[in-house]
């Protein structure tokens, strides 16, 4: 960062500056997504969205198991799904239009797919609730989950992305071509990749300062700012009453999280010293399954309601509580 270079700030000012400047970043992920939507359809566009929305999350999870923080990176992965399917979600509801209808079909199936991971994510958790979770050979026996979730990730997608929803509009163009969108879709994931390595490396003085444990750092503060580009375009959307598309990026990050970077993590963290076991703690389960849950209660009716989201946003905050209490494994 050319201000790092420059003006040599303390780790605290480069945090927060780091973090304010993914604000024009989240706007100009939102904008290329809706517009590339406007090509490929509110589906398409939200597993775009979350894709590249995802990617600096993946590079911050790689980048905190080649420096042998495990916690850091369960906890951000865990809570990356938690956000965005309380938070996000909340909040574009919240903000967008009221009774809007939803496609509950294909919510469902993203919500269904977190379930999945939650069960196949205990096969290695329930041994590393007893010892050292870090263990070899834990990380050993996430392999199996690991792939597991990657292939139903990849079976469930294609399935998902050749259903055409019943009743489609024609789509509207506005300027932007497709080519264009995902363009400035890779530019603004790549300037977030580099600003989130940095929020990383700075994370430690701020969590010092800040007087927080690495526990609430990696479930909240992380999970937030890896996915704030993400979580921005989502809301960005929402406003201008593309309530499917807004939903879908919310939702089908979650499955993306659970399902693609958890064992992309895992597998990849074996070229490594130090293997990562998915070995997460039961609050971190609990939290994830709850709220899909929750998020499932909510949508049943396929209609986008404002209480519902301010309700969803609430329970967020109670959830920022209990992490809050819990500390450190």
């Amino acid at each position: 960062m050319l201000v790092d270079v420059v003006a040599h700030p303390g780790k605290v000012a480069l945090f927060i500056l780091a973090a304010l400047s993914l604000i024009p970043l989240a706007w100009l992920i939102g904008e290329a997504t809706e517009h590339a939507a406007e090509h490929t359809g509110p589906r398409i566009g939200g597993l775009l969205n979350a894709s590249f929305g995802n990617a600096p999350e993946l590079i911050i999870a790689i980048i905190a198991v080649s420096g042998n923080l495990p916690a850091v990176v369960r906890g951000s992965m865990a809570g990356s799904v938690v956000s965005n399917i309380l938070l996000v979600l909340g909040i574009a509801l919240w903000l967008g239009e009221d009774r809007a209808p939803l496609d509950r079909r294909s919510l469902t199936g993203q919500l269904a797919l977190v379930f999945a991971a939650i069960m196949l994510l205990l096969i290695p958790s329930i041994p590393g609730w007893h010892g050292n979770p870090n263990r070899h050979s834990l990380a050993l026996l996430s392999i199996g989950p690991a792939v597991a979730l990657l292939v139903i990730y990849l079976i469930v997608t294609t399935v998902g992305l050749r259903r055409r929803p019943a009743h489609q509009l024609p789509p509207e163009h506005s300027g932007w071509s497709l080519r264009l969108s995902l363009a400035a879709l890779a530019v603004a994931t790549t300037a977030t990749a580099v600003i989130s390595e940095i929020l990383v490396h700075s994370l430690e003085a701020f969590a010092k300062a800040a007087h927080m444990t690495d526990f609430f750092i990696a479930i909240v503060i992380v999970a937030i700012v890896g996915n704030a580009a993400e979580h921005g375009g989502a809301i960005v959307i929402a406003r201008r009453g593309k309530m499917n598309l807004a939903t879908e990026i919310a939702v089908s990050s979650s499955a993306q999280v659970g399902l693609l970077v958890i064992p992309i993590v895992a597998l990849v963290s074996f070229a490594f010293k130090h293997p990562l076991a998915l070995a997460f703690r039961p609050i971190e389960l609990f939290a994830i399954g709850f709220s899909a849950v929750f998020v499932g209660f909510v949508i049943r009716d396929g209609r986008a309601r404002r209480w519902e989201g301010a309700m969803l946003t609430g329970v967020y905050a109670l959830f920022v509580v209990l992490f809050w209490v819990a500390g450190d494994r």
